[in-house]
C-alpha cells in the first residue's frame, strides 16, 4: 500500500506539472500512464469540446514524478496504469493493476484510445504532425 501523505504529495506534484502547459486550459486534462520497473509511458490529452488534443509530455519531469509515485507503493503487485483526470479544478486518480488488464488487450494504443473515449466521448484525437521542439535534433530513419 502507498503511504497517504507521500502519495498525496506526488499526485499534487503531477497536477502542478500538468498545469505548466498554459497553452490550453487545465480543466479537461487526462493523463494516462503505463508504468513498470524502469519504464514510464505517459500520454496527455486535452478535451477541447469537439475534439481531443494530444500534448507531448515532458518525460524528464513528468516521468520522474510518475516513477516516484509508482515506487511509493510498497506492496506487490504495483499498479500498471494510472488515469489522472483534472476537471472542475479538482483531480481524480484511478489505478489499474496488472491482473485487471485483459492479456488479450495487448495493443497499448487501442487501449489508451478506449480510455480517452471513456472520459471524453467518441471524438477525434488530434496528434501533432511532428516531435516536440526538444526532439528536433533527434535522428530520423527511413524504412
Amino acid at each position: 500500500m502507498m503511504e497517504n501523505n507521500e502519495t498525496e504529495r506526488l499526485l499534487v506534484e503531477i497536477g502542478r506539472i500538468l498545469a505548466q502547459d498554459t497553452e490550453y486550459p487545465l480543466d479537461g486534462t487526462l493523463l494516462y500512464a503505463r508504468l513498470d520497473h524502469a519504464y514510464v509511458a505517459p500520454a496527455i490529452f486535452k478535451h477541447l469540446g469537439n475534439q481531443i488534443l494530444y500534448r507531448w509530455p515532458d518525460l524528464d519531469v513528468l516521468g520522474d514524478a510518475l516513477l516516484e509515485l509508482w515506487e511509493a507503493q510498497d506492496s506487490e503487485p504495483r499498479w500498471a496504469e494510472m488515469e489522472y483526470l483534472i476537471n472542475g479544478g479538482k483531480f481524480s486518480a484511478t489505478y489499474t493493476y496488472p491482473d485487471e488488464i485483459d492479456p488479450d488487450d495487448d495493443d497499448t494504443f487501442d487501449r489508451r484510445d478506449r480510455i480517452v473515449r471513456k472520459y471524453f466521448g467518441d471524438k477525434p484525437i488530434v496528434y501533432p504532425d511532428s516531435f516536440p521542439p526538444d526532439d528536433v535534433d533527434q535522428p530520423t530513419y527511413e524504412l
